[in-house]
Order: structure tokens, then C-alpha cells, then sequence
């Protein structure tokens, strides 16, 4: 018997939840944005009304008024979409405790034994009676071709796509509305004459994989519906798998300095949240991301485990000076820790390492982590950061974003 899979989408999450709390701007064009005056001026959602203008998510703020210049923008308020999306999630659980979450507006449900096009129309109305928002639900016998139904019709609507009927939906669509279909991948297949999922599913598989690799199968298998991933347990998506924080920075970095007073900021914020989860992590990544876009990131395991903002941010500028060499200036930072455990009770101490400069640097940060706790981000600062209040005046751990969970754990099994 074929499994019953739902995905269910928020619809214009963002502009959905602030309208709530801006009745006013009900049937007028709005977007949630970031600030017009610093690098963050993007569309991240538009309500219904906007779109009609053409205003699409990612385009510049400036480009979205150009095609819309009554356009409203107010900034993001991501305590409330969280909050909002948790309240989802309390409605999702309602029928199932398979909830997988992909990013904050969305979530697979796996409702098997019961009629999973049933199931989707109460969990929409539903969540639009109790919250006040939409969703879009896709019912599919897998997850990939329930998310494409989720995508069919918007807003406020459910598809349903079964093995008799999944030809004639999902074959007419373009290949990049696929799942895991980037643009990259989307101008090979296009280079390759694949246009639409139909297409890709009647590829040969051993032209894909000559193509793409063990890609290939999976490109294959997902146009197929040949999907078995499981929708996970919702207990096991609250596992944090790393804490990071990344900025694009109010203007372009073009020295060391510039650098090390961003990545103080990041450090802070990441080891600030690291001791607020009881957690330590033994990997350091650094992320930086160029002007004109250029993108890496170069990651370090350290010999014991920490939360210490001076071992976080001294990783990160050794890793930083090992890989990047300033050809041009840089756009973004960002810096993540990994290979968590819980906070020790008891620490072996090194027979290398200067125990005591270790601890008083410990004392030092426990002292400014009480401060920050009772007073707020700015209430004690290192001096670096005063050197230019325009770059150092953000709070990343206020503002932080969650992220989608990568939809493969380890490795791809077909």
C-alpha cells in the first residue's frame, strides 16, 4: 500500500503573518524587505497584490519599486515568523508525529492510514481559521512529488497527485521546479534538451549518471516518483546539528581590519548562543562570500571542544588569511560551529596549552556574557568594534534566520 505524504506551504509567510498585524495594508501592495539604507534590501515575501506587479522574492528593493512604486516595505520580524511557525507545527502534530520540516514555512507530514487529501483540506482550514494565515498542501505517495503538488496551485488549495494521475500533473512541468533542480543543474539539463519533468524521466539513466554521477540516479529517480525517503520524526529535527550566524555587511570589506571587526561580531553572537544551548563544538567554519559573488567557506576541527569567543574568532581569521587573497573586496561573512556536545561539567585540562590564560579568558567572557545577558548586545563591547560602529552596529543573534534542513543526511541511498 502506497504511503500518504503531504507538504505543506505557507503561503507568502512572511507578508501573510505581518498582515495580521498590519490590517491596513490588507489588498495593497506590501513586501516584508530588508533595510533600503544597508546591503539588505531585498524582497524576502510580497502579498498577492504585489505579485500582480510582478514583484518577485530576492530582487533588490529598489527593482521591486520600479515596478511598483505605491509598494509598502516593512522590515522582517523573525521572533514572529518563528513563533508562527511553530504554531504550525503544533497543528501538523495534531495528526501525525512524522513532521519534517524544511525551512520555517514549510513541513512534510506523513499521514499513512488515512486519507492523506482528508487530511490536508482540515489541516488547512485549520491553520486558516486558528492562525490566520493560508497554506498550500500537496498529497502525493512520496515527498518530492508532494511538495511539487504543494507548488500546483496556490494560495489556500490542495493537490493531490497519486500514481494514476502524476503523469499528466508533473510531466508538463519545467525540470527546474524539481526538487534539488538549481540553476546550475537546470542549464545542463537544458544544454542536454531536458526541459521538463517529463523530459528527465524519459532520459536514459545512464546518460544522467555519465552526465551528473550518482546524481544522475537521483534526478532520474525523482522525476520517476521513485522516492523513499522517510518523513522523519519531528523530535529528531530539534536536534542542533550546528549554531552560526552570517551577515551581509553594510558595506564592502576591502581590509584585514574590516574583516576582523565583522567576524568579531559573528563570533560573539555564535558563542553567545553556544553557552544560552548548554553546547560546545569542536569544528569552525568561516563562510565568506565576494562582490561579485564569488562563494566558500574552509572549516577547521580544533583539539578540544569550546564556546570561547577568542577561540572561535582567532580559527576564524587563521582561516580566513589561509583562503582568501583579496582580489577583490568581500560582500558577506559568515561563521558557524560544529560537532557539538553538551557543556562539561568538568574539562581535562591540557598538558600544552596555558591553562591559565585559558581561564581567566573564560572568567573574562563568563563576566561580559552576564552583562550582555541583563543589558542587552551593546552593554559591553571589545574595543575593535568601536573602531567603526557603521560595520559592528548589527546584532546577528537577534536577528538570526532559520535555515531549510538539507533534504540527504550523509549520503544518497536509491
Amino acid at each position: 500500500m502506497d504511503r500518504e505524504i503531504l507538504h505543506s506551504d505557507c503561503n507568502s509567510f512572511y507578508a501573510s503573518v505581518e498582515l495580521l498585524y498590519h490590517p491596513e495594508l490588507r489588498h495593497r501592495p506590501m513586501s516584508v524587505g530588508g533595510d533600503v539604507e544597508e546591503r539588505h534590501g531585498i524582497i524576502l515575501a510580497s502579498s498577492p497584490e504585489a505579485k500582480q506587479y510582478g514583484v518577485k522574492t530576492g530582487e533588490a528593493i529598489w527593482q521591486a519599486k520600479k515596478k511598483c512604486p505605491e509598494l509598502t516595505v516593512i522590515p522582517p520580524n523573525y521572533e514572529r515568523y518563528i513563533r508562527y511557525s511553530g504554531m504550525t507545527r503544533e497543528i501538523y502534530s495534531d495528526y501525525t508525529d512524522r513532521v519534517e520540516p524544511f525551512g520555517l514555512d514549510e513541513c512534510w507530514l506523513d499521514v499513512s492510514g488515512e486519507s492523506g487529501a482528508d487530511i490536508a483540506q482540515r489541516i488547512r482550514k485549520r491553520i486558516k481559521s486558528e492562525l490566520g494565515i493560508t497554506v498550500s498542501v500537496g498529497a502525493s505517495f512520496n515527498k518530492v512529488f508532494a511538495k511539487l503538488g504543494s507548488d500546483y496551485k496556490k494560495p489556500d488549495a490542495v493537490t493531490v497527485i497519486s500514481r494514476d494521475n502524476f503523469k499528466d500533473i508533473v510531466f508538463p512541468l519545467p525540470v527546474c521546479d524539481l526538487l534539488y533542480v538549481g540553476r546550475a543543474t537546470n542549464r545542463k539539463l537544458t544544454e542536454m534538451g531536458i526541459k521538463t519533468i517529463g523530459d528527465l524521466a524519459c532520459f536514459p539513466k545512464e546518460l544522467l549518471v555519465a552526465k551528473f554521477g550518482k546524481w544522475g540516479n537521483v534526478l532520474h529517480a525523482f522525476s520517476n516518483g521513485e522516492d523513499n525517503s522517510p518523513v522523519e520524526y519531528y523530535v529528531n529535527k530539534q536536534q542542533v546539528k550546528s549554531v552560526g550566524n552570517s551577515t551581509t555587511t553594510p558595506r564592502d570589506l576591502v581590509n584585514e581590519e574590516d574583516v576582523k571587526i565583522v567576524l568579531m561580531v559573528l563570533a560573539e553572537s555564535v558563542s553567545r548562543r553556544l553557552r544560552e544551548k548548554g553546547l560546545v563544538g569542536r569544528v569552525v567554519a568561516v563562510s565568506v562570500r565576494s562582490s561579485r559573488l564569488y562563494w566558500f567557506t574552509h572549516q577547521r576541527k580544533l583539539s578540544n571542544h569550546t564556546a570561547l569567543t577568542y577561540d572561535i574568532m582567532s580559527t576564524a581569521m587563521e582561516l580566513f588569511r589561509e583562503s582568501y587573497s583579496w582580489n577583490e573586496p568581500i560582500r558577506s561573512l559568515g561563521i558557524s560551529v560544529s560537532d557539538l556536545a553538551p557543556w562539561p561539567e568538568f574539562e581535562q585540562e591540557s598538558m600544552f596549552d596555558d591553562e591559565i590564560r585559558h581561564q581567566k579568558r573564560e572568567r573574562v567572557e563568563l563576566a561580559a556574557y552576564d552583562i550582555r545577558r541583563k543589558f542587552g548586545t551593546y552593554g559591553v563591547q571589545p574595543a575593535i568594534l568601536l573602531k567603526d560602529s557603521y560595520l559592528s552596529g548589527f546584532d546577528p543573534k537577534r536577528n538570526h534566520k532559520a535555515h531549510p534542513v538539507g533534504y540527504f543526511k550523509e549520503k544518497i541511498e536509491l
